[in-house]
């Protein structure tokens, strides 16, 4: 049986880990079998200058944590060498960071993820990480909100002009019609 202090490390690792995944808005389970510490060292790098926490912990442990925030379908997933990643603000980050991991290592693997609180599975991770950046989409937007008042704006320099090259031709007219009478 493991010593006091022992167990009490231990409930202190959970605490932490699960009050990190219940102020997140997002995380994703990863099974980092096979990726060299070059790569390693690499997509750790990126996961934190995209504020992204991301922990190698024992299973068990992630798994009282996935209890303590509500989280028990996660548990399913938390088999072999797994490593979760918790999003501190962006809730694609993680996502997006570990699917390009995923895609140039053949052994590392998307397992699940979780997003609002609730559990999703790989497939759902994979179209997150697909959604463009929060500034790409706000671009967009405004774009699109934009894109009827350029119409509009097109449309009145056209009227503008049209009345302008009419109004010289009607200015000589009516200068013509006084002479003639």
């Amino acid at each position: 049986m493991p010593s006091k202090s022992i167990l009490e490390q231990k409930q202190a690792v959970v605490a932490d880990l699960a009050e990190k995944m219940k102020n997140s808005p997002a995380g994703v389970v990863v099974n980092y079998q096979g990726i060299t510490v070059e790569d390693d060292t690499k997509m750790r790098k990126a996961l934190r200058e995209a504020g992204v926490s991301y922990m190698v912990m024992k299973n068990s442990l992630t798994g009282r944590a996935c209890d303590e925030v509500g989280l028990s379908d996660m548990k399913q997933y938390l088999t072999g060498m797994t490593a979760i990643a918790i999003a501190n603000d962006d809730a694609v980050a993680p996502a997006k960071v570990l699917k390009e991991y995923a895609e140039k290592i053949e052994s590392f693997q998307i397992l699940a993820g979780y997003l609002d609180g609730k559990v999703v599975d790989e497939a759902t991770v994979k179209q997150l990480a697909d959604i463009p950046s929060k500034e790409v989409l706000i671009a967009k937007f405004l774009g699109s909100i934009k894109s009827p008042l350029y119409g509009l704006a097109y449309a009145l320099q056209a009227v503008v002009d049209k009345d302008g090259e009419a109004a010289p031709e009607a200015a000589e007219a009516a200068t013509e019609a006084p002479a003639e009478a």
